[in-house]
């Protein structure tokens, strides 16, 4: 069985102060019959390591450098982030794809470094509102998968995380339908690449609009073990519903 996962990403928000909502978390979840992650600002990961010490709410970073160091002014490698007390790392973000021009042969390179670091990478991909429109998104997702997995991905160093790029922070959202399409094609898919029980270790999650209202309908739908979600982990209160429904789920 896999492990059923949620993974909280702050983006670019919150300073020290956030940490009481992080420290909220913990003291709801010091331990859990499901994985639970925050991925924080790089400026907080290593805060928030020391104050998810201890609980089942583990800290990841949200982006890593392909190289382990170097001439690369702000970047952070994943040996970084692992010695500051990460656990997980999301490669492959749309944000990251569009705003930095990142390639999935970038994302790919990112993952292995994560895993050369100990690190498990949570890779992101996902479909432009045109792609979906032109109904080409299952050859996307095809060949995101191929070219941003690399071929030592396993379902225990990545989590593959699809994001349509037109539901993020947007409140839209897939139908149940629309979104189980996408998984059945993603386990298929890697079932063809890594063979069938191989890809039944992957696990699948799905973001963009994630909320406690919508969350229980989104983890019963095929092939879903969990979401990656944007805004509504930046609050305790929400973040929390989001992992009882998948608990439930």
């Amino acid at each position: 069985m896999r492990r059923k996962f949620a993974a909280g990403n702050w983006k670019m928000n919150g300073t020290g102060e956030a940490l009481s909502e992080l420290n909220e978390l913990t003291n709801t979840y010091q331990s859990a019959d499901i994985d639970i992650a925050i991925c924080p600002p790089a400026t907080l990961v290593d805060r928030a390591s020391e104050a998810a010490s201890g609980s089942a709410v583990a800290i990841g970073g949200q982006d890593c450098h392909a190289n382990t160091s170097g001439a690369h002014t702000g970047d952070i490698s994943a040996d970084m982030l692992r010695d500051a007390g990460a656990t997980y790392v999301i490669v492959g973000h749309s944000e990251r794809r569009e705003d930095h021009g990142e390639s999935s042969d970038n994302v790919a390179d990112k993952a292995t470094a994560a895993y050369d670091a100990g690190l498990i990478a949570i890779v992101c991909i996902g479909e432009s509102l045109d792609t979906r429109n032109a109904g080409d998104t299952l050859a996307l997702i095809g060949e995101q998968l191929a070219e941003s997995l690399p071929d030592s991905a396993t379902g225990t160093n990545t989590v593959i995380a699809y994001e349509p790029i037109w539901a993020i922070g947007t409140g839209l959202t897939p139908t149940l339908d629309q979104i189980a399409e996408v998984h059945d094609f993603m386990r298929d898919t890697l079932a063809k690449r890594f063979g069938t029980e191989a890809a039944d270790a992957f696990r699948l999650l799905y973001g963009g609009s994630v909320k406690p209202g919508n969350a229980a309908e989104i983890f019963a739908t095929s092939n879903v073990d969990g979401a990656l979600v944007g805004g509504a982990s930046l609050k305790a209160s929400d973040f929390s519903d989001i992992i009882d429904a998948l608990a439930g789920a």
